[in-house]
């Protein structure tokens, strides 16, 4: 009953992940069709310069030919130069200055103590003054216009009644105290110092500049102006097969796109447009399930996995709908699509990271513009990024990468553009620039990278570069507690990494375990013989049971030290595995041989295990079990090498130990010769030729 309950738990769980799976996968495909634009897809791909290779496009509708861009600005630039700045006229503003000039006289004339006979002279010169400046107006010039020229035309509006007139028929501040000087220079009868002291403070614009009402009139001429130009009647040809997309015809055909999806937003069956859009997203998504099922069943049975990939391919495809619904940024190309297949290759590998793009690029090519040649931008480029950092061992290898992105952008771009324009003068490099922006963005995938490891608890080739590094903690205090364990261990890397690397496998991965795989011997390192250099060996004064319990205990302890460390959980796999469940054979004879009549319990002398379950956890096995026996062999020589590999290896197959881990016939014969290989080259042994 307790094997049938246990056996109802564990299909219950396994019932249980593939519904929260289909749940994510529904989830998944439920917001990419929320965040993609609901129009219908306009039908037919042109470039502007290329011959149209379908039928004769009739037009099925009425619709208004739009005028270009480039147009409208003339037009609108045109229609600014004919509006003209609204000043306002304050009619009393000259008045008061003159009656203010009058007083400031009768003060000054009356300190001065001056003869009064002369007043009059100031008097009737400063109103004589002051009249013809605000009889003809003073006001400041607009920056506005000052930007083209200081001689512009306006409009002075005097209660309501507008008249036109020209900047340099008027007065400005400077200019009306310059003219004063002019005036009074002439004049031997008055103090000109003093009557201009007595003028400056009187001189004040009486035009103000009216910026809401001259605003007002812009945009009254603006909304005037026509975006179109001309009609295409229904059942009219648009373009003929086989001519040249000109630029009337080009216009045409972007009036015509307009139209439609005018007339789709407006008449089209919007359910129907978004049943559309939910199967081509879920066939995309469910291939991509099948993928995960036919070739990487560990991530497929992984729904945290699972729901990563699902969460970049959705937060990647709402970013572009987000940038086509908002026009923001105005080149779709700003948006760095790279940045997906390289987080998918550095946490995953290769093949998922290049189908998962290929289905990003396909859901995106409904919605952009010029779809064909936007595919081939990115499908290229994505490409190119997963292949140039398909073994990262180096942090430099994200910069590499993002330069050969650029140039492939490059290439790409200067070939589009010799189909499209037809000449290298008429390229807009300019427009390149996107590209370039977009691959400096895609640097943004190593911060990302680091946060996705910790939120998914995930252990990419970036983390692993950092393990290796023989500076950190643990490799640090194991070189220092147990030296000849670390020179055990850096030994076994080099023998692992160079044997999974022919076979094929995670090479970083399985250096980073081999550097690990024997922390555990910090805890007793005398009790190992590669760190006894004194003769002293502590297992003389020990009962063989506990001697190889004490030897067995490396593992747990090795596994403990690694929690604590917070080292990843695909390393401890490898401190957990090295030894499979296997004896301490040495012990395990020993005590056979010396108490024949005693029950000797074999469980006390075999390792826990489990037994290897990843080809890289498989190699590190064999690797670690030919380095420490190599260490035994008194005079290395060729033969003596060669037959202690294959005896070493043969004994792990006969118990059984790689089993699980997905090493084939073909692969063992291939890594006993790198093994021999590399011991002779360490033993320097001479090889007959």
């Amino acid at each position: 009953m307790a094997k049938l309950s246990t056996s109802r738990q564990k299909a219950l769980m396994r019932k249980y992940a593939r519904n929260v799976k289909f749940l994510m996968m529904l989830v998944s495909i439920c917001l990419i069709v929320f965040f993609l634009p609901k129009q219908a897809k306009f039908s037919y791909e042109y470039e502007k310069g290329r011959i149209w290779n379908q039928k004769d496009l009739v037009s099925p509708y009425n619709f208004a030919i739009l005028k270009t861009p480039q147009e409208i600005d003339n037009e609108k630039k045109t229609a600014y130069e004919s509006i003209t700045p609204v000043y306002q006229l304050d009619a009393a503003a000259g008045g008061q200055q003159i009656d203010g000039f009058k007083t400031d006289l009768e003060i000054k004339w009356h300190n001065a103590g001056i003869n009064d006979k002369l007043k009059s002279k100031y008097i009737d010169a400063g109103i004589a003054l002051l009249t013809n400046l605000y009889e003809t107006g003073i006001l400041k010039l607009n920056d506005k216009y000052l930007q083209h020229t200081n001689n512009y035309p306006i409009t002075i509006l005097n209660k309501n009644v507008a008249t036109d007139k020209n900047t340099n028929t008027l007065f400005t501040k400077e200019s009306a105290l310059a003219y004063c000087d002019k005036v009074l220079s002439k004049r031997t009868d008055i103090d000109r110092a003093f009557m201009l002291d007595l003028l400056q403070n009187r001189i004040q614009n009486n035009l103000s500049y009216d910026d809401n009402l001259t605003v007002r009139l812009e945009k009254e001429v603006y909304d005037g102006l026509s975006i179109t130009r001309g009609m295409v009647q229904k059942g009219e040809v648009i373009v003929y097969k086989g001519s040249i997309i000109n630029d009337d015809v080009y216009q045409k055909l972007e009036s015509y796109k307009k139209a439609f999806e005018n007339n789709a937003r407006v008449n089209g069956n919007h359910v129907l447009v978004l049943l559309g859009q939910f199967l081509l997203v879920s066939i995309a998504i469910s291939l991509l399930m099948i993928f995960l099922y036919l070739f990487r069943k560990d991530i497929y049975a992984d729904n945290r996995l699972v729901s990563l990939i699902l969460l970049v391919i959705t937060a990647m495809l709402a970013t572009l709908s987000a940038a086509i619904k908002f026009q923001f940024p105005v080149n779709l190309y700003y948006i760095p699509y790279c940045i997906v297949p390289i987080i998918i290759r550095i946490l995953f590998d290769t093949r998922l990271a290049l189908n998962i793009h290929l289905l990003v690029v396909l859901i995106a090519g409904f919605f952009v513009p010029n779809s064909f040649e936007f595919a081939y931008y990115e499908i290229t480029a994505g490409m190119v990024s997963i292949y140039s950092i398909k073994n990262l061992i180096r942090r430099e290898q994200f910069l590499i990468s993002a330069g050969i992105i650029v140039f492939t952008y490059s290439v790409a771009f200067l070939g589009i553009s010799f189909i499209r324009e037809g000449t290298f003068l008429e390229i807009d490099w300019m427009d390149f620039l996107p590209f370039v922006v977009s691959v400096l963005l895609t640097l943004l995938a190593y911060p990302m990278i680091y946060i996705f490891e910790k939120i998914f608890s995930l252990t990419s080739d970036i983390t692993l570069i950092e393990l290796t590094n023989t500076n950190a903690p643990l490799l640090r205090e194991l070189a220092f507690t147990a030296p000849g364990t670390f020179q055990h261990s850096l030994q076994v890397a080099n023998l692992a990494e160079n044997a999974i690397y022919s076979i094929g496998g995670n090479a970083l991965l399985v250096r980073a375990g081999a550097l690990y795989h024997d922390i555990g011997k910090m805890e007793n390192p005398l009790f190992f013989i590669e760190n006894q250099t004194s003769g002293f060996n502590p297992h003389d004064k020990l009962p063989y049971e506990e001697s190889a319990q004490v030897i067995i205990r490396h593992v747990s302890k090795g596994i403990e030290m690694a929690r604590k460390a917070n080292l990843p959980e695909v390393i401890i796999d490898f401190i957990r595995t090295h030894h499979g469940n296997t004896r301490v054979d040495y012990f395990y004879q020993s005590s056979l041989k010396n108490f024949p009549e005693k029950f000797i319990n074999e469980n006390i002398f075999r390792y826990p295990g489990p037994i290897p379950f990843t080809k890289e956890a498989g190699v590190l096995m064999l690797a670690d079990s030919v380095e420490a026996a190599s260490r035994s062999l008194k005079e290395p020589d060729e033969e003596s090498i060669s037959v202690l590999v294959d005896r070493i290896v043969k004994y792990k197959l006969d118990q059984n130990q790689l089993k699980d881990s997905n090493i084939t016939l073909k692969d063992i014969e291939t890594i006993k010769e790198i093994f021999k290989r590399m011991l002779m080259s360490i033993y320097h042994v001479r090889i007959d030729y």
